[in-house]
């Protein structure tokens, strides 16, 4: 089990971005959220097992086809508390 947490910079708002990580996440058992930030990037929080986490993280990397991904920044971090599924904020 690993969790960690991302910020996805580019056109990644008003674009189903936040729903296109849900779905991918709930598809693979992943846990977590994705959240809108005031400066136009989306925070993601991931965890599950690492092979469906990094699964996740490559939807997250390549977006939804209306999204332009410019810059993903990833971090482990186990101290965020998790929800029980996956939440879009």
């Amino acid at each position: 089990m690993i969790q960690v947490m991302g910020t996805v910079g580019g056109r990644v708002q008003g674009v189903f971005f936040r729903r296109h990580v849900q779905e991918a996440a709930q598809h693979r058992g992943v846990r977590g959220y994705a959240r809108n930030l005031p400066d136009g990037r989306v925070e993601v929080l991931l965890c599950g097992e690492e092979s469906a986490v990094r699964d996740v993280q490559a939807a997250v990397e390549a977006g939804p086809a209306n999204a332009r991904v410019d810059d993903v920044r990833w971090r482990e971090d186990g101290s965020a508390a998790v929800p029980q599924g996956f939440e879009v904020r």
